[in-house]
């Protein structure tokens, strides 16, 4: 089995896989309740939970894994993400692996995110996952969370080219933005997609053309994404309002900047299907991957270009170690980055494109 640790941002996750059957167990700690309060992510809050948290959750596992007697390789998240909390997930792998006389692999957050919506194939056939995924290449995929907006290929021989990213904002980051102008809590995502599915003032369901906001779309060829002009536009919708109108239309503008935010990235993956193919599927991963809005747009779409669409079960969408497990064994980038305890040290502005 393959042990992994994620610690990259605000979750300390442990998992462990059996390339032979899947996950066997997985264990993560959110640091959602801590952070809350702040607004957002405060990396020393967040290092320090990290160092509270991650030797009970590596406690677990040693029980699920007969005191890790089963564990033949250990993994963990070597960047992107924050220095301090990556530096807690490193030290702790390099520890196991020197401690079981194992081989430590160092893996990309994000190349986990581009690998996390095959984990359901590889858990429904193992033996015959190599095959469908042949079947299933080249493969865009779309990572969408707080951090990262990007569209990417994993082509035939397993290789990742970045095809786009944001400017600015990330999309997940446009969402919180929006949600604290708007007065919501944190995370705001979840926030705006659930005022979003309410009633509108006038009783009906709230209205995705009630205001209009940019998509920051560009030019057709124009793959890269920026939501910067639509939390600008979202702040000045609010200052000709009052208290009592925004109340009212709460749920309009939750519905119109969520559908903003949507359009960009389901019109970004539509025109990259279009002109940077042929793509045999398309993948949808990272924490905002659970909007069901996007969910619904990105099916219609892939239905639409007669490509499946591939998306990330829930429980692999936010920072998990399950899909750091996964991409160990399955991503030859991972496998190639085998090194002693010593060799690995944290990257935290690794991107997705770098080796």
């Amino acid at each position: 089995m393959i042990l992994a640790l994620e610690t990259s941002c605000d979750e300390s996750a442990v998992a462990l896989f059996d390339p032979a059957r899947g996950l066997v167990a997985e264990w993560v700690h959110s640091q959602i309740t801590i952070h809350e309060r702040h607004g957002g992510v405060v990396p020393d809050l967040a290092t320090r939970e990290h160092l509270r948290t991650i030797e009970p959750l590596l406690g677990r596992a040693r029980e699920a894994s007969r005191d890790f007697a089963d564990v033949r390789e250990v993994a963990v998240t070597q960047g992107p993400g924050l220095a301090g909390c990556l530096a807690v997930g490193l030290a702790s792998a390099k520890a196991l692996a020197l401690a079981l006389g194992r081989p430590l692999r160092g893996v990309n957050h994000l190349r986990g995110h581009v690998w996390s919506p095959f984990i359901p194939l590889h858990a429904a056939a193992p033996e015959a996952f190599a095959a469908r995924v042949t079947e299933l290449l080249p493969h865009l995929a779309l990572i969408v969370s707080g951090g990262n907006t990007l569209l990417a290929v994993l082509d035939q021989d397993r290789r990742i080219t970045v095809l786009a990213s944001t400017r600015d904002d990330a999309a997940g980051e446009a969402l919180d933005k929006g949600a604290k102008l708007l007065g919501l809590g944190y995370p705001g995502g979840p926030m705006v997609e659930r005022l979003a599915a309410t009633r509108g003032p006038g009783g009906g369901p709230a209205r995705t053309d009630a205001y209009d906001f940019p998509r920051g779309l560009g030019p057709r060829a124009e793959l890269d994404f920026s939501f910067s002009g639509l939390k600008t536009a979202l702040r000045y919708q609010l200052e000709k309002m009052s208290t009592a109108e925004v109340e009212a239309g709460l749920g309009d503008l939750c519905a119109s900047y969520q559908q903003a935010v949507v359009d960009a990235l389901v019109r970004k993956a539509g025109v990259a299907l279009e002109t940077r193919g042929p793509f045999r599927s398309l993948g949808l991963s990272g924490g905002v991957a659970n909007n069901r809005v996007l969910r619904g747009a990105l099916g219609t779409l892939a239905a639409r270009r007669r490509v499946p669409l591939l998306a990330a079960e829930a429980r692999h969408t936010g920072d998990n170690a399950g899909m750091i497990a996964f991409a160990a064994w399955a991503d030859p980038a991972a496998r190639a980055r085998s090194a002693d305890a010593d060799g690995l040290e944290i990257q935290p502005g690794w991107e997705l494109g770098q080796s």
